[in-house]
């Protein structure tokens, strides 16, 4: 996979630890078109963290106007990513709350995700950090913490991190 990129996700969420949903997600695909949504939370999902707000920066009555629902978003991921493996850089949160997105929609998920260190070297890992931090502080007035600025950087440091290792 030397030049090719993978595939990324990335979720936001209300906060962190139990009781914590989605609130954000986005994805970018190998020709690195990335989809984003906001995601409206059903009843029953009162959890919310002011802490997490402060990072993402994404409020309650942003997800209310601009939000879709679990089932509209699962339905699309399902049809853009069908058959697809997907990579996360911190997947034991981002799996469990897109378990908890397709649970609320009451579909079965049509795609796998993955570790982004499943593709990495443990050399590689060693400079994931600083490669991404880097790519970070050259964006400018980016909003880090939202779901389509990180997984464009996410690709980034992927391609950076494969172009150093030769």
């Amino acid at each position: 996979m030397s030049n090719s990129l993978p595939a990324i996700i990335d979720l936001e969420a209300s906060g962190f630890g139990r009781g914590s949903y989605p609130i954000e997600v986005g994805f970018a695909l190998e020709d690195r078109l990335v989809h984003s949504f906001l995601i409206k939370p059903p009843a029953g999902w009162d959890h919310w963290s002011d802490d997490a707000e402060q990072v993402h920066g994404i409020s309650r009555e942003l997800l209310q106007r601009e939000g879709k629902t679990p089932r509209e978003i699962a339905l699309i991921m399902n049809e853009l990513l069908y058959g697809k493996v997907l990579y996360s850089d911190a997947w034991s949160f981002d799996s469990s709350w897109l378990a908890r997105l397709f649970d609320e929609a009451e579909l079965v998920q049509r795609f796998r995700i993955e570790t982004i260190n499943k593709l990495l070297t443990p050399e590689q890992m060693e400079v994931w950090h600083d490669t991404k931090e880097m790519l970070w502080q050259q964006q400018e007035g980016v909003n880090r913490h939202r779901a389509a600025n990180d997984v464009k950087v996410l690709q980034e440091t992927y391609l950076r991190v494969m172009q150093a290792a030769g």
